[in-house]
């Protein structure tokens, strides 16, 4: 069975595709630019050039396919131009899948009762499904509401919004029922699926355990946070202000935020439970879920950085926020060879101190103490040598791979969650990149208060540090060259001394 996924840079598809892979299917995935896809750890999986909005393209792209997953979905400030750009794209990509012999489609749109008004996005979502079923071919249209998983928009909108705002004034909206599932569930459906003719030619509404109001999922993951958090609902507050709301304090843009947030006005609940009975799925609660999704933002989005080699790298600073956690990334080219600066980052702390603005190092140590922290006593257990699990000062050492990776996990008092880490490459040619990044996971609002109040003198502090490690490298690679070159200066010369 060929399996073709579309929407391979998207949420889902980007995760469908190494448990497909997992599963033993033979995958290809589509994009219209596939250099996006490079540096993913995908075995085994073809890489197909294609756009929906170029049938050309389509037929190459579905050829040989047996079953296609259908996961691309438009959105833009123009409400009508998503809705216009769903109906051509989702056309065009049915018929050519007719044409190419395809004998399935499966596709993950939206839940909400048809016979309700629904909002432009979420009606956009089920024509999708519509359009599809026109082409002929079996099509399994699964409907979810929100998707609860780290990287999800709906999931990072109710996040940010709980994290940040201590009493929150909501509009309306917030006391719609919704029934989140846990994006792990999602991948099930959408894989148990291909086994399971059953789901062949169906409308598959799928939800979790819980069904709950949006101001519910927000509470309940404040206590999963263990964040007090209060909701004050008013009148006035309009999907366009709301958007706008949500632009000033989470990194979702209005342009996105606020069709979903005129979506939110509907209430959407699983109405037909056939799901239940067609597949054999153990539904997360949307507490198991909200805590999953944590624990990936903790690990898996920390990885991630580590694929940064491959992609374009350039100098310079970096400051972003994504799924939770503020990413602060420095980027500096060295003369010196990979082992050289990686032995001065492998030094830093103890009796050599932290390189630059050791004396600011020094204070932020003793206010920890201050405060009941462990502070910067504890030193290191050996100034040339570490190894995972090592205490540096009031740091732990985390991950540590010879020669290219040292994280750093923060034990001092902060309001969240923090790392340090640096990478080493080499450079095409010679020398190396030094990538040095500051990971912030903030605890509510007192965390991101924390961040930005000390954002000044993370920059002084961690700038220089990333540059004195290139300098240090640098100059005890040229005392070995010179210690190297007098040597062998001094043995060409006894070489040449007459005998007597």
């Amino acid at each position: 069975m060929k399996l073709l996924v579309t929407g391979a840079t998207g949420y889902i598809g980007g995760r469908l595709i190494p448990r497909l892979v997992e599963a033993g299917y033979d995958v290809a995935c589509m994009a219209r630019d596939p250099s996006r896809l490079e540096g993913r750890e995908w075995d085994n999986v073809e890489i197909r050039k294609g756009d929906v909005f170029d049938t050309e393209s389509l037929r190459t792209a579905l050829d040989g396919v047996d079953v296609a997953y259908y996961l691309i979905h438009s959105m833009s400030k123009n409400v009508d131009g998503f809705e216009r750009q769903d109906r051509v794209a989702a056309s065009n990509f049915a018929e050519a899948a007719r044409d190419a012999g395809v004998k399935r489609i499966i596709y993950l749109g939206g839940l909400g009762a048809a016979d309700h008004k629904l909002s432009p996005h979420l009606a956009s979502r089920q024509e999708v499904g519509n359009v599809l079923r026109e082409s002929g071919l079996p099509v399994t249209e699964f409907r979810a509401a929100v998707v609860v998983g780290s990287g999800s928009v709906s999931f990072e909108m109710i996040r940010y919004l709980t994290e940040r705002v201590p009493v929150m004034v909501a509009p309306r909206w917030v006391s719609t029922r919704c029934q989140p599932i846990a994006v792990s569930n999602v991948l099930e459906y959408l894989i148990q699926c291909l086994r399971n003719p059953r789901s062949e030619g169906r409308v598959i509404e799928i939800g979790g355990p819980d069904v709950m109001t949006y101001g519910e999922m927000m509470l309940g993951y404040a206590k999963v946070r263990g964040l007090r958090r209060w909701i004050v609902p008013v009148p006035f507050l309009t999907p366009r202000l709301s958007s706008y709301w949500v632009d000033l304090v989470t990194p979702i843009p209005a342009a996105i935020s606020r069709p979903l947030i005129e979506g939110l006005r509907s209430e959407v609940i699983v109405n037909d439970p056939s799901a239940s009975e067609i597949f054999d799925i153990e539904l997360l609660s949307y507490e198991e879920a909200v805590s999953r999704a944590l624990e990936r933002t903790r690990s898996d989005n920390i990885e991630t950085a580590w694929s940064g080699a491959q992609t374009p790298i350039r100098q310079g600073v970096m400051l972003d926020e994504k799924q939770g956690m503020i990413r602060e990334r420095r980027q500096i080219e060295s003369s010196a060879s990979p082992s050289a600066v990686f032995a001065q980052v492998t030094s830093i702390g103890g009796r050599r101190g932290w390189y630059y603005a050791d004396s600011l190092w020094k204070v932020r140590g003793l206010l920890d103490r201050l405060v009941g922290g462990i502070g910067m006593r504890r030193g290191r257990r050996k100034q040339h040598d570490l190894r995972p699990g090592d205490a540096l000062d009031f740091w732990r050492v985390e991950t540590y791979v010879p020669d290219q990776v040292l994280r750093l996990r923060a034990e001092m008092r902060v309001s969240g969650l923090a790392w340090l880490q640096f990478e080493v490459y080499p450079r095409n040619g010679d020398g190396t990149l030094l990538v040095q990044t500051a990971f912030y996971e903030p605890h509510g609002l007192s965390g991101v208060l924390y961040w930005y109040a000390l954002y000044p003198v993370h920059q002084i502090i961690f700038s220089g540090l990333a540059r004195e490690i290139v300098r240090r490298a640098e100059e005890a690679e040229a005392r070995y060259d010179q210690r190297n070159d007098s040597q062998a200066s001094g043995a060409s010369t006894a070489e040449q001394a007459p005998r007597t």
